[in-house]
């Protein structure tokens, strides 16, 4: 490859840590590896990014939308990029022509990055975000999208803890929460599958004050309790991160610990395809790990109060829902309780004493007669969520069920994709 010539100037690809919500979309969605974060914020280096603008439409904030002009020997870090609390400006054309380049020879490409070595299986290589629908299903109901934010009139909505339960069985490291927000008087609409930013008080370390952090919605549309204006969330005290280092969760242990009465501040809501889909005859397959469960309860309690109204006849539901055992598993009581013929529930555990590892994907592969004909089901949706080391399994599962029943994967893929069928919300 031929080195840069000092005056190139490229646009590059910025996100903006002031409205970012940190709910990992975007690294989720980039194919070349380009993105990836910190504690504290989201990067996009740009060595790596070719400007495929898969990250931007589910971008729920629109913070990923945002570009610079920079001479490409020049182009901000990504350690720079981790210490910013907001943008820089852009360059002016004096900027750029004193540092040598051509401002008006703007760029829109990055060094191409070089294509993973297929492996005999068909793994090592296989893009499970490729398929991700960036539409939600066509039959969904609208949604509205970032009422109250940095960049809306309002910068918060104030709720009040109506509600907070454990959900897990006590436990140093699974302490799960069910916690539900009363917006009082205040407008707040929401729609399964969508998220809230939750701002923690206070500031870190360094003095600068929290980011929101993102939750899942865990009730339906017309609140935790019907009729009400409330929502209710899926809380797991972070107590170590993902390479297993001790740490404490600034938000989520801030929530597990609220008391009823307290008051937290709310921007959102967020969320425009990870939607349910309102034909009555549609099926959903739900997908999840952990507190991933939250928007599964969402669309599952929205459609178990439709079926008890006597007026809704809905498709089927399935639920494959995997935790380390069933003391960690939230909800587990409640959902032994759901009738059989509203919902086929199948639990995967990976750490139960004295039996084999099975996890989602291992579930999904037995029931591969059932699953198959709903992959070549238009009016059959899949909802993905929970860790992202799921991810590839649930995906390799969803291609190789496909294959085994005499089905084009890449057609299949195409179509759960442009349909808005297939929705992954992993983190």
């Amino acid at each position: 490859m031929d080195a840069p010539v000092a005056s190139e100037v490229i646009r590059q690809h910025l996100i903006d840590p002031e409205i970012c919500i940190r709910c990992n979309t975007c690294e989720t969605m980039c194919p070349q590896g380009a993105i990836t974060h910190d504690s504290r914020n989201y990067v996009v280096d740009a060595a790596k990014c070719n400007w495929c603008n898969d990250c931007i439409s589910p971008c729920p904030t629109g913070s990923i939308d945002n570009y610079r002009r920079m001479p490409r020997l020049q182009a901000y870090s990504v350690e720079e990029q981790l210490l910013w609390d907001s943008l820089p400006a852009e360059l002016t054309p004096a900027q750029l022509a004193e540092a040598g380049a051509n401002a008006e020879a703007a760029v829109e490409a990055a060094p191409a990055v070089e294509p993973a070595v297929a492996d005999p299986a068909g793994q090592a290589d296989f893009d499970s975000g490729r398929y991700n629908a960036t539409l939600p299903p066509w039959s969904a109901a609208h949604a509205y999208t970032n009422l109250y934010g940095p960049k809306a009139a309002e910068k918060t909505i104030t709720a009040t803890v109506v509600g907070n339960v454990r959900v897990t069985e006590v436990g140093r490291e699974y302490d799960t929460h069910h916690l539900v927000l009363d917006f009082g008087a205040m407008p707040f609409p929401v729609l399964e599958g969508q998220s809230i930013g939750i701002v923690p008080p206070g500031s870190d370390d360094a003095g600068r004050p929290h980011h929101a952090r993102q939750y899942s919605i865990a009730s339906p549309r017309n609140g935790e309790r019907p009729g009400y204006n409330n929502v209710s969330l899926t809380i797991k005290r972070v107590l170590e991160d993902h390479q297993g280092r001790p740490v404490r969760g600034v938000a989520s242990n801030y929530l597990c610990d609220l008391q009823v009465g307290d008051k937290v501040q709310v921007i959102g809501p967020f969320g425009t395809s990870f939607l349910m889909p309102n034909h009555p005859r549609s099926h959903i397959v739900m997908i999840c790990t952990g507190t991933g469960s939250a928007p599964m309860r969402a669309m599952t309690e929205w459609r178990r109060r439709l079926r008890a109204s006597g007026k809704f006849e809905g498709g089927k539901l399935l639920l494959f829902f995997g935790a380390r055992t069933k003391e960690e598993l939230p909800y587990f009581g409640p959902l032994q309780n759901l009738p059989k013929d509203f919902i086929d529930i199948n639990f995967a555990f990976s750490r139960t004493s004295g039996a084999p590892k099975r996890y989602v994907q291992d579930l999904m592969r037995e029931r591969a007669a059932d699953l198959a004909p709903l992959l070549a089901d238009a009016h059959a949706c899949f909802y993905v969520c929970g860790l992202k080391a799921m991810e590839q399994g649930v995906m390799l599962a969803l291609r190789d069920i496909a294959q085994q029943a005499g089905q084009n994967w890449d057609a299949v893929g195409a179509a759960l994709k442009s349909q808005g069928r297939l929705h992954l919300e992993t983190y």
